[in-house]
């Protein structure tokens, strides 16, 4: 039979293990809750735009040539985006619209508007290291991933957080992890690896040039690698980025896209 110390000796230790256990899951708690406000954070910084109208240039490049486009393109919410190639002479004209989950493209060298089938969805967007169901995707990365921060290090002179996104069960999302780069001023996205899977990094996108576009501070410049492609990058550079401005429905409407200037 325990003594009373022995009994009180036995409890204190009890007790420390309790209280270790109990510090240890709060402050996992804690960390999860910090890393998931920082990506709303994030994502509000887009999301929060109701319409926008921007100028951009586009580079592809590939192992043995490089091709340079520019583009203008409207939106509304997440739901409408459309885009009007300006150069080069041969591809002007060529339009790419978003509506909702329907993706639409018009080619003026044959004057027909087509939508796009689910058999097309993975091929590549105007030629890009994108797809067409990368744009059309819409899933919440503080909803749809669990999230932990991981550490922090610094990008391009930046401080960030280095934040770890493992996919919840039913999330509608096609990557096996995502390691995010978030800096702590402005909760801008500086860089993201993307995981399948198996656990193997496919591609890596990085954000660069930060600028004040009305208001708002955000990259200028996103570079886009994929890893089993060597020597394939994709470059998109805002060259002008207008928020929440009128825009006439017209511009997302399939009747009106080879109107589009």
């Amino acid at each position: 039979m325990l003594s009373y110390y022995n009994f009180h000796i036995v409890y204190i230790r009890v007790m420390k293990k309790v209280l270790y256990v109990f510090l240890i899951l709060f402050s996992f708690s804690i960390k999860s809750q910090d890393a998931t406000s920082i990506l709303k954070k994030s994502e509000e910084n887009l999301r929060g735009i109701k319409s926008s109208y921007t100028e951009m240039s586009i580079t592809i490049v590939r192992p043995k040539w490089k091709k340079e486009m520019t583009m203008k393109g409207w939106s509304v919410g997440e739901d409408f985006f459309s885009s009007v190639v300006m150069t080069p002479i041969k591809e002007k004209g060529t339009v790419f619209l978003k509506r909702e989950n329907e993706v639409w493209n018009y080619v003026p060298s044959i004057e027909r508007t087509i939508k796009l089938p689910p058999s097309m969805m993975m091929q590549n967007w105007m030629g890009t290291d994108f797809t067409n169901d990368d744009l059309v995707q819409r899933s919440s990365i503080s909803d749809d991933y669990t999230n932990t921060i991981t550490g922090n290090e610094e990008i391009d002179g930046y401080d960030c957080w280095k934040i770890e996104l493992i996919p919840n069960e039913d999330a509608p999302v096609v990557w096996g992890k995502l390691v995010m780069w978030i800096d702590k001023t402005d909760y801008m996205q500086l860089k993201t690896e993307f995981y399948d899977e198996y656990g193997d990094m496919v591609s890596v996108m990085t954000s660069k040039q930060i600028k004040d576009f009305n208001g708002k501070k955000l990259p200028a410049v996103i570079e886009y690698v994929p890893l089993d492609k060597e020597g394939n990058k994709t470059i998109i550079e805002r060259l002008v980025w207008n928020f929440d401005i009128d825009i006439n429905q017209r511009y997302f409407l399939p009747s009106n896209m080879k109107n589009l200037r």
